[in-house]
C-alpha cells in the first residue's frame, strides 16, 4: 500500500499514529466492558478508525463535523475526554447529554460536533445548513458531514446532495462504505458500479478513496476542504473500507462469508500504517509497544474514573424545563394602527422580522422572484437579497434540516411549506431533529415553518388538509395557530423571535376575507396566552383558527344565547388556565376546530377538562369538528365534511343536556 506522507513532517506522521490507534484500544477495552455488562450496547468501527481520524486531522478545529455511531475516532481526534465519554455511554448525568442519549446520539459545541439520529440521512441537511451560514458569512470554512453506503439509498441523501450543489454549499459529504447495512450487501442496496458516480449526476465533484488508507484519507479530505471552502462547492468522498464486526454486538457477522472477513483483516489501517512508519524508520517495535502501554494506560485511568458509580438524580421538574429554550419577553405595541388583511398581517410579520434580525434567512418553494404562492414575499427579493430569500429545490426535508443547521451557527430562519399538507415530507426533521435537539443537548431550534393551512377554497385532498394535531403530540414544537390580523402578526413576530421550533398555521380562507386593526411597528404577542374574544353565560366555545369565525356568526345569528367564545391562539404551551376560566364562566363547554375529529386537538382539550374541570361542568364536554374523511373537493361535499355544517346540532345538543 502506498501512502503519500508529502508534506509530513516526522512528528506529524507520529501524532498521526497515537491518533489511530487510541479509538482501536478504546473499543477493545469497551469490548470487555460490554461483555463485563459495564456498558449497555456497542457499535464497532474496529476496521474503519482511518477514515473518523484521517478526515477529522483534515478539518480545521472550528469547523463542524456530523458523525456517525461508529465515528469513535471523531470524537477522539478532537480531544474529547476519555471519561466524560463513558458517562455519556452509561447515561450519565454528567455526560454530554445529561443521560438522554446513548452510544453517539448526542453534540457539543466546544468540539463541533453535531450528533446523529438513528434515522440517519437527517444529519445530512444539517450539514447543508451549516455550510450556507459559512457561506453567507465568506469565512471560508468547511463542514463535513458522515454517512453509510445503505443511507445514500434514502431520500435525504438525494436531497441533501441537490440542494448542496444547487446552492453551491461547501460541505463535504463522506460515504464510509463498508459493504453491509446491518446485514444488507451492496448489491442489494443499490446498482452503480460505485456511489462517487452519484457525483456527477449532482454536478459536484467525486472521488473513491481507500478508507483503510489513513494518508490517503488525510490528503483527500485536506485537499476536498480547501476546494470547497475556497470555492463554495460541495464534494462527495466514497472512502472504501469494511465493517470487521456486526452492526452491533448483539449482531455478530455470521452474515458475512469467512474468506471476506479474512482479507479485509489483512489491510487493516492500524497494521498497514504501523508497517508504513517501521519501513520509514519514523517507529520501532519497541516504540509501537511503548506508545500502545501508555495510551492503555490513559483509558485505564479514564476508566476507573468514568466507571465510578453516580446515583442518578432525577427533577421531573428539570426534564420538563429542558423541553424549550428561553423565549424572550413580549415585545408590545406602541403607536398607531391600520386595517389590515390577515395576508397583509403576515407579510408585514415578516418583513419587519427581517429588519428586526439581521441573520433571519427566508427559504421555501417559488418565495423570491415569484413571491410564493399566496403572494406574501412579493417584493422580498429585491428589499433583501437572494442571500436571505431563497428559493428551494422541491426537498422539505433538505430544507428544513438546511434550517437547523443555521440555528447550529446562530441564524434564525423561516421556512414556508407552499401548502401545509406538503409537511409530510419533512416530518422526519421536525419531529426527530427540531423538536428533540434542545433536550438531547441544549442546542436551540430557531426555526419557523408557516403553514398555510386549512379547506374552505376548494382545493381537494392535499391542499386543504388542518393537521395541527399531528405535532401537538411532539414534545419540543411549539403550535401556533392565529385567527385575526392583529394576532397573525404579533404571533408570528413572537415565533421567528423564539429561539424554539414553531409550527406556524395560517389559514388559507382567512388570508383575504378578514381584516382588522393591525399595530403599524413590530411587536410581538405571548406564545401561549389564549384570547377570551367575548364573555357568555349560557354556553363556551373553546376553539381557534377558522373555528373562531364560525363561533362569532354562530353568536351573531343567535343573540338570545350568551356565548362565551375563547381563541387558544396557541395550542402548545397550552392557556390551561384561562380554559379553566371559559368552562367556569358557564358550566357548558363545546371545543371545535376545523381538523377531523378523532385523534384532533380537541380531544385533548376534552380531557384535561374532564379530569381537571369535572366540577364546573354542567353537562359533558361536546367536539364539534370535520368528518374522518380526507377533504373532498366538490363545493358541496366540502360543506359537508367542514364541522361547521354540525355546529348547530352539536349546540344543540349541549343546551339539551
Amino acid at each position: 500500500m502506498h501512502f503519500d506522507s508529502s508534506n509530513l513532517g516526522r512528528e506529524q506522521l507520529l501524532s498521526f499514529y497515537r491518533a489511530l490507534v487510541y479509538p482501536r484500544l478504546i473499543e477493545e477495552k469497551m469490548l470487555l466492558l460490554l461483555r463485563q455488562g459495564k456498558i449497555s450496547k456497542w457499535f464497532s468501527g474496529i476496521g474503519q478508525e482511518a477514515i473518523a481520524v484521517g478526515a477529522t486531522l483534515a478539518m480545521h478545529a472550528d469547523e463542524w463535523i456530523l458523525p456517525l455511531h461508529r465515528n469513535l475516532g471523531v470524537f477522539t481526534t478532537r480531544n474529547m475526554p476519555l471519561e466524560k465519554l463513558l458517562l455519556q455511554w452509561q447515561g450519565q448525568a454528567a455526560g454530554y447529554s445529561k443521560g438522554r442519549e446513548r452510544s453517539f446520539h448526542f453534540g457539543d459545541r466546544a468540539h463541533q460536533i453535531c450528533g446523529m439520529i438513528s434515522h440517519l440521512g437527517p444529519q445530512l441537511g444539517i450539514a447543508d445548513g451549516i455550510a450556507l451560514a459559512h457561506k453567507l458569512r465568506k469565512d471560508n470554512r468547511a463542514t463535513l458531514v458522515f454517512t453509510g453506503e445503505g443511507g445514500t439509498s434514502e431520500g435525504d441523501f438525494h436531497e441533501a446532495l441537490n440542494l448542496a450543489a444547487v446552492w453551491d454549499l461547501p460541505v463535504i459529504f463522506l460515504i464510509e462504505n463498508n459493504g453491509y447495512a446491518l446485514s444488507t450487501p451492496v448489491s442489494a442496496q443499490y446498482r452503480c458500479a460505485s456511489l462517487v458516480e452519484k457525483a456527477a449526476g449532482y454536478g459536484m465533484e467525486g472521488v473513491q478513496v481507500d478508507g483503510n488508507n489513513l494518508l490517503e484519507v488525510y490528503q483527500t479530505v485536506r485537499s476536498a476542504r480547501a476546494y470547497a471552502a475556497s470555492r463554495n462547492k460541495p464534494v462527495l468522498i466514497e472512502a472504501m473500507t469494511f465493517r470487521m464486526r456486526g452492526h452491533e454486538e448483539a449482531s455478530g457477522t455470521k452474515y458475512v462469508p469467512p474468506e471476506l472477513l479474512e482479507a479485509w483483516a489483512e489491510k487493516d489501517p492500524i497494521a498497514q500504517y504501523e508497517a508504513f512508519l517501521l519501513e520509514e524508520g519514523i517507529l520501532s517495535e519497541e516504540r509501537i509497544h511503548e506508545i500502545k502501554e501508555s495510551l492503555k494506560h490513559d483509558i485505564e485511568e479514564a476508566v476507573a474514573a468514568g466507571l465510578q458509580p453516580r446515583p442518578a438524580l432525577v427533577s421531573t421538574e428539570q426534564e420538563l424545563a429542558d423541553i424549550f429554550a428561553p423565549a424572550p419577553a413580549p415585545h408590545y405595541p406602541i403607536g398607531t394602527s391600520t386595517e389590515k388583511r390577515f395576508i397583509d398581517a403576515i407579510a408585514e410579520a415578516l418583513r419587519q422580522s427581517m429588519e428586526e434580525f439581521p441573520l433571519l434567512v427566508l427559504m421555501g418553494q417559488d418565495i423570491a422572484a415569484y413571491g410564493g404562492a399566496f403572494k406574501i414575499t412579493e417584493g422580498f427579493l429585491e428589499k433583501f437579497g437572494p442571500d436571505r430569500v431563497r428559493d428551494t429545490p422541491l426537498c422539505e426535508s433538505a430544507v428544513i434540516g438546511a434550517a437547523l443547521g443555521l440555528s447550529i451557527q446562530g441564524f434564525k430562519s423561516m421556512v414556508e411549506m407552499q401548502f401545509a399538507d406538503f409537511v409530510t415530507c419533512g416530518f422526519n426533521q421536525i419531529v426527530n431533529n427540531l423538536a428533540k435537539i434542545h433536550y438531547r443537548w441544549g442546542q436551540n431550534a430557531d426555526v419557523v415553518i408557516r403553514m398555510p393551512t386549512g379547506a374552505g377554497v376548494g382545493a381537494g385532498p392535499f391542499h386543504s388538509q388542518s393537521n395541527e394535531a399531528w405535532f401537538t403530540h411532539v414534545p419540543g414544537l411549539k403550535v401556533v395557530y392565529p385567527s385575526t390580523p392583529e394576532d397573525a402578526k404579533g404571533l408570528l413576530c413572537a415565533a421567528i423571535a423564539d429561539p424554539n421550533p414553531v409550527l406556524f398555521f395560517e389559514h388559507k380562507a382567512l388570508y383575504r376575507s378578514i381584516a382588522g386593526l393591525v399595530p403599524d411597528e413590530y411587536y410581538t404577542i405571548e406564545i401561549g396566552k389564549a384570547r377570551l374574544v367575548q364573555s357568555g353565560d349560557d354556553l363556551t366555545i373553546i376553539t381557534y383558527g377558522s373555528g373562531v369565525h364560525w363561533a362569532m356568526e354562530y353568536a351573531a345569528n343567535h343573540q338570545h344565547l350568551s356565548i362565551c367564545v375563547l381563541d387558544l391562539r396557541t395550542l402548545i404551551p397550552l392557556d390551561y388556565n384561562a380554559v379553566q376560566q371559559a368552562v367556569a364562566a358557564t358550566g357548558r363547554v363545546l371545543v371545535l376546530h376545523e381538523d377531523t375529529l378523532t385523534g384532533g386537538f380537541g380531544a385533548e382539550i376534552s380531557a384535561w377538562i374532564g379530569e381537571h374541570c369535572f366540577h364546573l361542568l354542567d353537562a359533558p364536554v361536546v367536539r364539534c369538528a370535520s368528518l374522518d374523511t380526507p377533504v373532498p373537493f366538490s363545493t358541496e361535499l366540502e360543506k359537508n365534511f367542514l364541522a361547521k355544517s354540525r355546529l348547530d346540532a352539536h349546540i344543540q345538543q349541549l343546551l339539551a343536556w
